[in-house]
Formats: C-alpha cells, sequence, structure tokens
C-alpha cells in the first residue's frame, strides 16, 4: 500500500517535477543520471518516513488547507534565547500554548558555524543540530511533543549559501573538482568584476562587495551576504539532488514548514541583479513537488524580502500559480503598518496594498508580522510614493530618522543598520516595543505615552491575526520587551546592530506580565491572548477568504473586509493618536450586519450613526 501511494503522488506531482528540471538540466550530459537519482532519493525518504508522519501526510491531503484556517498562529525565537536548549523549548510549549500558538518557527538550529555565523544563517553541517541546542534527537522528541499539543515546527532551511566550513566547501578549497563546481568559483576576477556592476551590496558596511578572494587556493568565491557564506552553484544538478536529500531527512524529523532561506539569489545572470531569476521560481517549484511526493505534510516558506510583484511571484505566478510557496512573508504590510504609524496616515497603505496585492492566492497565505529578527528595509518604490503625492527617497528617509529617534517628536528608539551612503538607504533596527514608543516612555515617565505605545502594539497584533494568513508574534513582543543594548558588549554581535531586537527572554518579566495584567506588559500579554482567541474562534478569518481593502473616507483609519461565504467581516485600524469616526452607513454597505466586534465581543453602540475609535483603536466588525 505505502509503494502504491508513492506512486500515486508522483504521477500527482510529476507534471510540477520532472518539466522544471528538463529546462533547467535536460541538456546536460549528465542529466538521465541525476533524474535516476533523485527517483532514488525521493523513494528512500519515503521508505524511511516514520509510519506517524506517514498518517499525517494522508491527513494533510484531506484537509489541505489545515494551514490557512483561523487556529493557525505562530511564533518565531531563538532556541537560546528564548528557553536555553531544545530540552528547554519542549518545558515551555504549554506557555506558547496558552498564548494561543500553534505554529513555532525554531530561529536557525541546525549546525553553524563557529564564531561569527551571521544568526545562525552560516550553516557547516545541514544533518546536525546546533551542538548548544542539543542534538538531533532532541528536535524529533520536540516534534513530537509539539504535534500532540496540535502544533507545527518550522525550521530554517539556507538554500543560497553555506559556510565555509561545510564539508562540500571544505573539500572545495581542498581541490576536488566535483565540490568546487557545487559552488560558484572564478580564476580570477574578471567575472566577478563583470558580475557586480549590476549587483546590490546587501551588508556594504561590514561585508562590502559580492566575491571574496582565497589565495590559498586560486580561486574568487562568490559570497553574497558575507565572506564566510558561499553561494552555491544551483545550476549543478547536483546541488539540487543534495538539498532534497537534507530537506527529506528534516521532514522526516518531524518538521512541518521548511522556511526557505534567501531563495531570491540562488540563480546568476550576468547583466541582473542577480535576484528572482525565473529559474529560481522552477527550482522552487520542483522542490515543493518533491517534499509533496515524499513527505506530503511538509509546506514551504519562500522568504524573500523583496518588492510586492516581486514577492508575489513567491506564491507562483503564471505557470507556476499555486504550485511554488505555501506561504510568503508579507512584508509590505509590516513596512506600510511602521509608515502609516508615523506619518499618522493610511492613504499609502491602502494604496500599495489595493494596487499591488490580489484578494485572495491559489493554495497559499501570507506570513504576517510586525517585527521579526531582522531588520526593517523600507521597500517603498518611487512609483507608489509618487501616487501619493511624495518623494519616495525622502519618505524613506524620513522613516529612517523617525526610527531611529532622530526625528522631532517621533516616539520611536531604534538603531540604524547598514547606512549606505551611495544610496541613501537606511535600515532600522529595534525590538516592537522601543519602535512603538514604550521604551521612551518609561523613560520619560509618561503614562500616556506608555498607554499610547501599549496601544500601537496590540493594533499591530490584531491588524497581522485579520488580514489574512498566518500571524507571526516574534519572541518577546508578547510581553512589550525592550531593546538589548548589552549586544555592544559581545564581541560577535557589536558590528551587527540587529541583535538590539534580539534580547534574551525575560521569563521574570512575562511572570510579571501574567500575574499583573493592569501593568503595561501584562495589557500587552492578555490582549495578545485575546486577540489570538478572537482569531481561533472565527472562521471567517480562513485564510483562503478573499482580503478586499477599502477606502475608509478617513486617512486615519485602514479599512479591508474578509468576504467569506459565511458573511464579511469588517476591520478598521485607527493609526492616530486621536479619536476618529467612521459613517455608519458605509459599515452597512460593505456588509456589517450586527454591529458587534469579535475582538471585544460586543455589540458597538454608533453615535449619532458614526462608530468612533479611539486612539489606535481596532475592530473586527460582523
Amino acid at each position: 500500500m505505502t509503494a502504491s501511494i508513492f506512486d500515486m503522488r508522483m504521477a500527482r506531482s510529476a507534471p510540477d517535477l520532472w518539466p522544471m528540471l528538463e529546462r533547467l538540466y535536460g541538456d546536460r550530459p549528465d542529466y538521465d543520471a541525476f533524474r535516476a537519482a533523485l527517483e532514488g532519493a525521493l523513494r528512500e525518504g519515503w521508505a524511511a518516513r516514520p509510519a506517524d508522519l506517514k498518517r499525517l501526510d494522508l491527513a494533510r491531503d484531506l484537509e489541505p488547507d489545515w494551514f490557512q484556517r483561523s487556529g493557525m498562529a505562530g511564533y518565531a525565537c531563538y532556541v537560546d534565547r528564548f528557553a536555553g536548549n531544545l530540552a528547554g523549548m519542549q518545558d515551555r510549549l504549554d506557555y506558547l500554548r496558552d498564548l494561543g500558538i500553534s505554529y513555532v518557527h525554531l530561529m536557525p538550529c541546525l549546525m553553524p558555524r563557529p564564531g561569527d555565523s551571521d544568526g545562525g544563517y552560516s550553516v557547516m553541517d545541514y544533518r546536525q543540530i546546533n551542538p548548544a541546542y542539543g542534538r538531533m534527537a532532541d528536535l524529533v522528541r520536540l516534534a513530537g511533543a509539539m504535534r500532540d499539543r496540535g502544533m507545527s515546527l518550522c525550521v530554517d532551511l539556507v538554500l543560497n549559501h553555506t559556510a565555509q566550513e561545510h564539508d562540500w566547501a571544505r573539500r572545495a578549497a581542498a581541490g576536488d573538482p566535483e565540490y568546487q563546481d557545487m559552488y560558484l568559483m572564478f580564476d580570477d576576477d574578471t567575472l566577478p568584476r563583470a558580475y557586480e556592476a549590476s549587483l546590490v551590496e546587501i551588508f556594504p558596511e561590514t561585508a562590502p562587495g559580492s566575491f571574496t578572494h582565497h589565495p590559498e587556493f586560486g580561486k574568487w568565491v562568490w559570497t553574497t551576504f558575507n565572506t564566510h557564506q558561499w553561494d552555491l552553484n544551483w545550476a549543478n544538478p547536483r546541488v539540487f539532488l543534495e538539498i532534497v536529500r537534507i530537506m527529506l531527512n528534516l521532514a522526516n524529523k518531524g518538521v512541518d514548514v521548511l522556511r526557505l532561506d534567501a531563495v531570491a539569489f540562488m540563480w546568476k545572470r550576468m547583466g541582473t541583479t542577480c535576484q528572482s531569476q525565473p529559474e529560481v521560481h522552477m527550482i522552487l517549484r520542483a522542490l515543493r513537488a518533491c517534499t509533496r511526493i515524499a513527505a506530503n505534510a511538509v509546506i514551504h516558506l519562500e522568504e524573500a524580502i523583496v518588492g510586492p510583484a516581486e514577492m508575489l511571484t513567491y506564491f507562483g505566478r503564471g505557470e507556476h500559480d499555486g504550485r511554488e510557496g505555501n506561504l510568503c512573508y508579507h512584508n509590505s504590510l509590516m513596512v506600510q503598518y511602521w509608515s502609516a504609524l508615523a506619518t499618522r496616515d493610511t492613504r499609502l497603505m491602502t494604496h500599495v496594498l489595493a494596487t499591488h496585492f490580489p484578494p485572495v492566492l491559489t493554495n497559499a497565505t501570507y506570513a504576517t508580522y510586525i517585527r521579526c529578527h531582522d531588520d526593517i528595509g523600507w521597500a517603498i518604490t518611487d512609483e507608489d510614493a509618487g501616487a501619493l503625492g511624495l518623494s519616495g527617497a525622502a519618505h524613506r528617509a524620513f522613516l529612517s530618522d523617525f526610527y531611529d529617534g532622530s526625528y522631532p517628536g517621533s516616539f520611536a528608539r531604534g538603531a540604524l543598520f547598514q547606512q549606505n551612503p551611495e544610496t541613501g538607504d537606511k535600515r532600522i533596527a529595534g525590538s516592537f516595543a522601543a519602535l512603538a514608543g514604550m521604551e521612551a516612555g518609561l523613560d520619560a515617565g509618561d503614562p500616556r505615552a506608555v498607554d499610547l505605545a501599549v496601544d500601537r502594539m496590540l493594533m499591530g497584533h490584531a491588524l497581522i491575526a485579520s488580514f489574512g494568513g498566518i500571524p507571526l508574534i516574534y519572541m518577546g513582543d508578547e510581553v512589550a520587551m525592550g531593546n538589548d543594548h548589552g549586544y555592544l558588549d559581545v564581541p560577535e554581535h557589536a558590528h551587527d546592530s540587529r541583535w538590539i531586537n534580539r534580547p534574551a527572554m525575560d521569563w521574570d518579566r512575562a511572570a510579571r506580565a501574567a500575574a499583573d495584567p493592569d501593568s503595561p506588559e501584562g495589557r500587552v500579554l492578555h490582549g495578545t491572548r485575546a486577540i489570538l482567541a478572537a482569531r481561533r474562534s472565527c472562521d471567517r478569518l480562513h485564510g483562503g477568504h478573499p482580503t478586499e481593502i477599502l477606502d475608509s473616507g478617513n486617512p486615519a483609519i485602514l479599512a479591508f473586509a474578509r468576504r467569506a461565504p459565511q458573511g464579511t467581516i469588517l476591520c478598521l485600524f485607527n493609526f492616530t493618536e486621536n479619536w476618529q469616526q467612521v459613517r455608519g452607513d458605509w459599515m452597512r454597505f460593505q456588509g456589517v450586519t450586527d454591529m458587534r466586534d469579535i475582538l471585544s465581543d460586543a455589540t458597538v453602540t454608533l453615535h449619532d450613526d458614526m462608530l468612533v475609535l479611539p486612539p489606535y483603536g481596532r475592530v473586527w466588525m460582523s
């Protein structure tokens, strides 16, 4: 029976696999051998799959929308900074369950290189766990404990590069031509210089350029991110084969979601930025087909922090529609949240969300978030800014100044990250609480400023919980943890200001928040729990139901409708510190019938046929 199930799944996904691989590699003389080896790897992965995970495969075949349901809510954390190690993570699962979490993203937990590892994204062994966290057996136990609680496990898999200490890289450095062909290496700098004419530097301050010279073995190596991160050569089918074997190994350990990191950079083409090339989407579609064949319970989250039009391609556009990524980060929603918060004006946000994003996606949904482990890059195009009569460059500069706290009247306390004087790019680091005004309010002893910060945070969590997709809470944000300035005292962190928003979890603060719901951290914790509980109770927030962006007639208020067969939910968010109004007749025209707020589970009273929203107020109206 299991062999026939594999054969049926192979037949089902063959149109997404072999035509892509033939276009990528079919002209190579080793293609037939590669194809046979890949089919063998898929059969081996399926044969090795534990029986309970095969049952999960069948369950998710019957419920393919499992990840789109309103009960899905995510949490992202560093294992060591949240719980010490994987055994500690298991001890904290009940805390996460009580918060309302059903999906946990463990930030990079595979074995990194020693020292600076780009926060764990410089991996030297994909088959071992970071020894500081435990062993692979600990991950298997954690995954099982999560399944028992109805939770899904997400793990990072870096696709663009490995650490220079990886076994493949060591063999390449030793002169093995087969392993050198797994990377992008050049005998001199002629081609690197030609490529660099159109490349964009990712870390201009700490890792300028995109190539690293290694005189000890006479090669120039493509290193998009850092000198210790060597870009893989995806034009070599052996790279595809080895990554599939790694994916299936992780899937068979109990991983539900593979977060595919740095996917935009996987294919190189002279004269371009070498980002989001057409071949990238062929590779990602074929990789998804491989897991659908041999580990059907697993879905793919494709990490591509790019502009709206480019991001949508990672869900699959055109021939790839519904056949590529299951999840992608809604970077634009995050950027526009911070933009509207600074300007107290949602018109740019409304324009971007309405213009660039379809109401619904095929076989996929968003991962929505307000903050994460990374910086904020102001992905606002000149064209979108111009549509509102703004200068793109001036607006991006304003946002950087506002959120580093240097703009007069700013409530934010952030830090600049990777300032590029040539392009004017200034990205921002900082915790949710610090950027939302909590740090400044506490330092000033200003209760009203603290109150406003609390409401900005709860508005943000209510926004990502209702927009459509899986809302992701970054660790500590549920208890309003602030910036960690101590990163400057850690040599391997001091050069990277993103560590300011990666504080270790403060469990004493979490205990105080749970015990005192009137404290600032308690209000955020209990408010976030209530938001996720309201989300779970409302199947109209299913990720497969359309999200229609609306113009409320009040630029202070973001409005969208979730159009479900059971009825509309009208979601309204006041992005100012002032009271705002929305007309009742407009709300009824949009489909509101009961005038009931799902968030507060209370009937809303209109005043002169006006809904009145308090500062940073938020409602989900039915």
